[in-house]
């Protein structure tokens, strides 16, 4: 039975991401009356299909390939090291499961009333929810935040929909470890899990439409990445169409053919071309909101949607598709739903790709500031140069920075190597600071440590001072 009198609350976040969890908690413990409505994922996908399982994995990957070359840092094994495919499946689950009890415990001591439950809208800023326990009911918002993030993208490739295959969310499952595994797609998803199967011991084919992986990276580290993924025993078939898919039977062989008329074979294979927004089951032209082409919720730069009082956050808005940038998005939301006037506007927002070794990204590329017209001068290092590297044994990698060749100051970053993402933050930080160069090339970094290769990845542009 409906309760058709919505019950009123001063904030409803449907969809529980990051922005959305967040922005929940804090109000229901500043005392606002808080409805949160999340389908299946108590904490969002992050901690349950996303970052938190797959940088798991990531750590065991690396702990193997540790393990298989401990001899280099004197240390004798027992034994080939392996994969134990029950036991990496239970470290996997406890990590997520331990995160998503904390966050039910989280969610209940904020004071908040969570429902697991799918939510449509059937006015302005009222959903319904058909609750997991069948009740149904209405719940009406002053102020209605939509957080319902992204869900893994089908191709329109013939055979897809008749051929069981594995998406970016499914093979975390980890029934199986394949023996020969293909991956449709080599942006930045598509390279974490060829990278994270080879080392557990895969036959790993990469299929890439495009002439060179990620796209958005200069042709210098794709083609660097490339050479490491090959390395690592990874087949990589750039400008490679998939024209068709189909499996020879229901346990059979994988077949990807591609536009020059090849046949790869595989016993599964992985579709990582990408994400699409969760929003065409929130019948959002109810509540007056519109979606881009691409379905995206329609937003601002301060995040607020084409109706009143209704505002959107996380992927689902379009923005970067990063759990920080989400993060950010609560903060911003947070400062506008309290009398204050924030904006997305000028933003900088770093990433990692969790390839092995990982390459961190903020700003602009080499490619990007050309195309945008920038005077600048370029800073490039091996990491074979960090004395970090050398004692760890993995000297793997290029560091390089874009410097705005007038003002010295730094425009953006690559950095391809060991911790790579741990390193990227003081360079956002002196970007955000609008500080020179030479800050970071004459502070004096902690030695060793991977850090203190900024003072020589900027060392290479000279010994001048800033002049203002």
């Amino acid at each position: 039975m409906v309760r058709r009198d919505p019950d009123e609350v001063d904030l409803l976040v449907v969809g529980g991401g990051k922005a959305g969890k967040s922005l929940a908690m804090d109000r229901a413990a500043a005392g606002w009356s808080v409805a949160m409505v999340e389908r299946d994922k108590i904490g969002g996908t992050c901690i349950n299909v996303a970052c938190i399982p797959t940088k798991s994995l990531v750590g065991s990957a690396r702990t193997l390939t540790d393990a298989r070359h401990a001899d280099l840092m004197g240390i004798e094994l027992g034994g080939e090291p392996r994969v134990v495919l029950a036991a990496l499946r239970r470290h996997k689950e406890s990590v997520v499961g331990g995160m998503v009890q904390a966050h039910r415990q989280l969610f209940a001591d904020s004071g908040m009333d969570f429902i697991l439950g799918t939510a449509r809208f059937v006015g302005p800023r009222t959903v319904e929810v058909a609750a997991e326990d069948g009740s149904t009911r209405r719940i009406r918002g002053r102020d209605v935040v939509i957080n319902t993030g992204t869900t893994p993208a089908l191709p329109p490739l013939p055979g897809i929909e008749d051929t069981e295959i594995w998406t970016s969310e499914s093979i975390l499952r980890l029934e199986r470890l394949p023996e020969r595994l293909l991956i449709l797609g080599g942006g930045y998803i598509g390279c974490e899990f060829a990278s994270m199967f080879a080392l557990f011991g895969s036959r790993v084919t990469l299929v890439q439409g495009p002439d060179q992986l990620l796209p958005q990276e200069d042709p210098d580290i794709a083609a660097e990445i490339t050479e490491i993924l090959t390395r690592q025993g990874v087949e990589v078939r750039t400008a490679a169409r998939a024209t068709s898919v189909r499996r020879e039977s229901d346990h059979g062989s994988v077949l990807l053919t591609l536009v020059d008329g090849s046949v790869l074979d595989g016993d599964e294979l992985l579709v990582a071309t990408g994400r699409v927004p969760v929003t065409t089951e929130l019948e959002l032209d109810a509540t007056g909101v519109t979606v881009t082409d691409r379905g995206f919720v329609s937003v601002d730069d301060h995040l607020r949607t084409t109706a009143e009082h209704v505002w959107a956050a996380g992927d689902v808005a379009g923005g970067p598709q990063f759990t920080h940038a989400s993060w950010n998005d609560f903060r911003i939301l947070r400062a506008n739903l309290t009398g204050q006037d924030v904006s997305t506007e000028g933003r900088l927002i770093p990433y990692t790709v969790f390839i092995t070794p990982e390459l961190a990204r903020v700003g602009l590329t080499e490619t990007q500031a050309r195309a945008a017209g920038r005077n600048f001068r370029v800073a490039k290092i091996g990491v074979a140069a960090i004395p970090r590297a050398k004692t760890l044994h993995d000297k793997t990698g290029t560091w390089k920075a874009v410097v705005d060749a007038d003002t010295d100051e730094i425009l953006g970053a690559s950095l391809l190597g060991h911790d790579a993402g741990e390193v990227i933050g003081t360079v956002q930080l002196a970007m955000i600071g609008r500080l020179p160069y030479q800050t970071i090339r004459d502070a004096a970094l902690s030695h060793p440590t991977m850090s203190e290769g900024l003072n020589l990845l900027f060392d290479t542009l000279g010994s001048e001072p800033h002049r203002p």
